[in-house]
Formats: structure tokens, C-alpha cells, sequence
């Protein structure tokens, strides 16, 4: 078996991992991160969506060995300490969330979407977050929540 070194959440990890094992699987089961979900397992969904060198991925359609040498942040990552990150801080303010399955997709997602661009447009927003689903929303809340976060980020 291979061995993987990478930074995980600001914390260095290494181990040995099957060539075969999923990025996500990796997160959940080695690493015991358990806010990164799997939903599809077609990479339709998004809500394993995480950061590999600061730009969001789909970890469901990465292997393990993909990341070695990076630098990986997963939605616990995100915090600093106790205060949330200013996405997951308008997603809690703006109820951009129901039964929150998709919820760590959505702001890993966001968080790079956003990047740079604090005046980003509806349209921008619905378009950049296509391949994330939720299951329980018409999106508004969502939609509202990313622009607050994209203020807050860049302000």
C-alpha cells in the first residue's frame, strides 16, 4: 500500500491508504472528519465537496493518493475555534439550511466561489452552485446566504 502525507485542516497527516480509496472515504474513515457526506456516489450532489489547495473538489471523485503533498480543508476545517467562518456564519443568520445534509457541500462550494468577489450576482451564485443539490430548499435562503457570506468575506 502507498503512503499519503498532506496537510488536513491546518494539521499534518500521513499514513498508508489503499490506491483504490476514495478522497471522501479517506476523510470519513481514516481520519474520522465525518462533515464532509456522501450523497450520490455519481458525483451529481456535492455535499462531499471539500478544498484540495485552496479550490473546491468533489472528494467523491478523488482518490487518496490524488492529494499527496496537499493541502486539504473539509468543512470543519473552515472554523476558528468557536466562531464560524463568515460563510458558515450567513448560512446559520440567513437559514440557508434545512435538514443540513448538504450544507457542507454548499459552503465549501461557496467559499470558493466567492473568493474575491464580494459583489457576486444571483445569477453568478445559482450558476457557480449548479452542481450542488439540496433536497429540501427552493435555494433563496441559500442564494441570500452566499451573498451575505461574500460580503462578510470580503469586507
Amino acid at each position: 500500500m502507498p503512503s499519503i502525507s498532506l496537510t488536513l485542516n491546518g494539521r499534518s497527516v500521513s499514513g498508508e491508504v489503499e490506491t483504490k480509496t476514495l478522497l471522501v472515504d479517506y476523510i470519513r474513515e481514516n481520519q474520522k472528519l465525518t462533515g464532509t457526506h456522501v450523497g450520490c456516489d455519481t458525483s451529481q450532489c456535492g455535499s462531499c465537496v471539500v478544498h484540495v489547495d485552496g479550490k473546491s473538489v468533489k472528494s467523491c471523485t478523488m482518490l487518496a493518493v490524488q492529494v499527496d503533498g496537499s493541502e486539504v480543508t473539509t468543512i470543519e476545517g473552515l472554523a476558528t475555534g468557536e466562531e464560524l467562518h463568515p460563510m458558515q456564519e450567513a448560512f446559520r443568520q440567513n437559514h440557508g439550511l434545512q435538514c443540513g445534509f448538504c450544507t457542507p457541500g454548499m459552503v465549501m462550494s461557496a467559499v470558493d466561489l466567492v473568493a474575491g468577489n464580494p459583489d457576486i450576482s444571483e445569477t453568478e451564485i445559482r450558476e457557480g452552485l449548479e452542481g450542488n443539490i439540496c433536497r429540501c430548499t427552493g435555494y433563496h435562503n441559500i442564494v441570500k446566504s452566499v451573498q451575505a457570506g461574500a460580503k462578510a468575506m470580503g469586507g
